[in-house]
C-alpha cells in the first residue's frame, strides 16, 4: 500500500512540473537529497521503530536545509497522520505535512509553504480523493500494484491501521478493470490486486462474491500473464476465492495468508475472527486444488498475555502450514491500539527468545520447501535487479510464478551479448533450477546446456523504451493509458522542471 501511494506522490509531482532529482539513487538519504529541490517522506505506523527513523531521517535533513534554506520537506502516510502537528513541533524545518487521505494535495501545499514561508499542515479525517484516480508514475514497466479498496472494517487490537487509513471503500469492479487494461497496454505483463482485506471487497456495494468475479474478469483481460493479490484475511475467506485461483490461469499459485498467532487464545485476544483450526483448513483446501501453491504468512510473538503454551501452539501451526517463508514481528505496543493498554506485556527478553526459536523453525521449513523445487522448471519474469549478487555471478534474477525469488545462470554466449540482447526485465526465462537456499533458487541448468528459453515480451519492450527514454505518463482512464513507463518511484528527491 505504501509503494502505491509513492507512485501516486510521484505521479502528482511530475504532473505538477517536477522532475526527479539527478541525484536519485545515490543510496544514502543525504547523498540523494543533496541534489534536490523537494524531499518527500513516505512513512508507515505500524512497527514501533518507523517514528525513530522518521525523526532520524528527518535531523539528518536539518543540516542540509540550513546549508540550502530553499530545501522543501514534506512528511506523509501514516505517521503523518498520526502524529500531525507534532511533527512540525519536533522537528520545525519540515515545510509540509499531509496524511493518508489527501495525497492529492501535496503539489497545492508545497507552493503554499514556499509561498507563506511557514510550515503547512493538513489532514483529513477520511478519504476525500481515491488514490488510484491520481496521476501515477509506476515503479515497474513490467508489474503493477491495482488498488481495489482502501481502509479496513477489521478491529484488531494490535493494529493501528483503521484508525490511519479509515473504514473500508472499495472501487466499483468497472474501474477497477479499467486500469488493470490501462497498465496492460503500457506493458505491464503482471498485476497486483491490492486492498487491506482483499476478500471483503464487494461488501461496501452490496456482492459478498465479488472478489472472486474480480479475479475471473481480471484474469480475462488480454495481455496480462500474471494475476497476483493481497492480502486476504482468514475469517473472510471463502471457497469461490479459492475455486477462481484454481480455475484462472493467470492467477499465480500464491496466497499470503496472515497468521498472526497459532493460539487460539491469542487470537480471541487479538480479535482475529478465526482460530487455528479453521485457518488450517484453508490451507488444505487451497493445496487440495492448487497443489504447488506457495503460502506466506505474518506472525506476531509477545502479544500482551501470551504464554510458553500459547507460543508453542504458534510454532505447532507453523510446522503444520509449511509456508514457504513467514513476515515474523516482535510485538510492538502501537500507541491508540487497544492492545498497547492490556496487561501482561511479555517481557523483552522473552519475546526475543522466542522470536529466535520461530524464526529457526521456519528458516529450516523455508529451506526444506525450496529444496523440494530441485528438478522443476520454471516460468521466471526478469525484475530489475532483486539480489545484491547478480553483476558478479552474472545471473539475472526474477520471479516465478508462485513468487519464489529464482537466480538464473546465463549460458556463456549470452553473458557476453549486449543489455539489450539479454533477457529484459519484463522478459521471461524457463530454466530449471539446479540448486536452492532458504530464500532463493538458483536455474544454472543453461550453463550447462540444458533448459534455458527465452520469451522476449511486450513488458521487456517496455522496459526497454523506459531504459532508452521514452514513456508516458497520466491519470488512469486517459487518452495516453495511465500507467507510464517512466523511471522507478523513490520515496521523493524531486527537483522543480525549468521553465520554458
Amino acid at each position: 500500500m505504501n509503494v502505491h501511494d509513492s507512485e501516486r506522490m510521484a505521479g502528482l509531482l511530475e504532473d505538477s512540473g517536477y522532475t526527479p532529482a539527478t541525484t536519485r539513487g545515490a543510496g544514502s538519504l543525504m547523498a540523494e537529497a543533496e541534489g534536490a529541490d523537494v524531499v518527500v517522506i513516505n512513512t508507515c505506523a505500524v512497527r514501533e521503530n518507523a517514528s525513530d527513523r522518521l525523526y532520524g531521517n528527518l535531523g539528518q535533513l536539518a543540516s542540509l536545509k540550513k546549508t540550502n534554506p530553499d530545501l522543501q520537506i514534506a512528511v506523509g502516510g501514516c505517521l503523518a497522520q498520526q502524529d500531525q502537528g507534532g511533527i512540525v513541533d519536533r522537528a520545525p524545518w519540515v515545510d509540509v505535512v499531509f496524511g493518508t487521505h489527501n495525497i492529492d494535495v501535496l503539489p497545492a501545499m508545497l507552493e503554499r509553504a514556499r509561498h507563506n514561508q511557514t510550515a503547512q499542515v493538513e489532514l483529513e479525517e477520511s478519504l476525500k480523493t481515491f488514490p488510484s484516480t491520481l496521476p501515477t508514475k509506476r515503479e515497474s514497466s513490467y508489474a503493477a500494484w491495482v488498488s481495489i479498496s482502501v481502509g479496513c472494517n477489521n478491529t484488531c487490537t494490535f493494529c493501528i491501521v483503521p484508525h490511519l487509513r479509515g473504514k473500508e471503500r472499495d472501487r466499483r469492479p468497472g474501474e477497477v478493470l479499467a486500469e488493470v487494461e490501462a497498465v496492460v497496454a503500457q506493458g505491464a505483463i503482471e498485476v497486483t490486486l491490492l486492498g487491506q482485506n482483499v476478500n471483503s471487497y464487494g461488501v461496501g456495494f452490496g456482492d459478498r462474491g465479488a472478489f472472486a468475479k474480480l479475479l475471473r474478469a481480471t484474469g480475462r483481460i488480454e495481455g496480462l500473464e500474471r494475476v497476483r493479490f493481497t492480502s486476504p484475511h482468514p475469517a473472510a475467506f471463502t471457497e469461490d476465492v479459492i475455486d477462481a485461483m484454481a480455475e484462472t490461469p493467470s492467477v499465480m499459485p500464491q496466497l499470503h495468508m496472515p497468521l498472526q498467532s497459532g493460539s487460539d487464545r491469542v487470537l480471541r485476544a487479538m480479535r482475529r475472527s478465526y482460530r487455528s483450526a479453521k485457518f488450517l483448513g484453508i490451507l488444505d483446501r487451497v493445496r487440495e486444488q492448487i497443489p504447488h501453491a506457495a503460502i506466506t504468512t505474518d506472525i506476531i510473538v509477545g502479544f500482551p498475555g501470551e504464554t510458553e503454551e500459547d507460543f508453542q501452539a504458534t510454532l505447532d501451526v507453523v510446522e503444520a502450514s509449511r509456508f514457504s517463508s513467514a513476515f515474523t514481528f516482535q510485538y510492538s505496543p502501537r500507541p491508540g491500539t487497544p492492545a498497547a493498554d492490556l496487561p501482561d506485556q511479555v517481557p523483552p527478553d522473552v519475546v526475543a527468545e522466542r522470536y529466535a526459536r520461530l524464526a529457526a523453525l521456519q528458516e529450516r521449513i523455508s529451506e526444506e520447501e525450496n529444496a523440494a523445487q530441485i528438478g522443476r522448471t520454471l516460468d521466471v519474469l526478469i525484475a530489475e535487479s532483486e539480489g545484491r549478487k547478480d553483476s558478479a555471478t552474472q545471473r539475472l534474477s526474477g520471479r516465478a510464478e508462485d513468487n519464489r525469488l529464482v537466480h538464473v545462470g546465463l549460458p556463456e554466449h549470452m553473458a557476453n551479448l549486449p543489455e539489450m540482447e539479454r533477457p529484459r526485465p519484463g522478459d521471461m526465462v524457463t530454466a530449471t533450477i539446479t540448486r536452492s537456499a532458504p530464500h532463493h533458487l538458483i536455474a544454472d541448468s543453461g550453463l550447462a546446456g540444458g533448459t534455458f528459453e527465452v520469451r522476449r515480451t511486450r513488458a521487456g519492450d517496455a522496459w526497454q523504451a523506459r531504459k532508452e527514454g521514452g514513456h508516458s505518463h497520466a491519470a488512469p482512464g486517459t487518452p495516453d493509458g495511465g500507467a507510464p513507463a517512466g523511471g522507478p518511484v523513490t520515496l521523493g528527491m524531486p527537483s522543480l522542471r525549468p521553465t520554458q
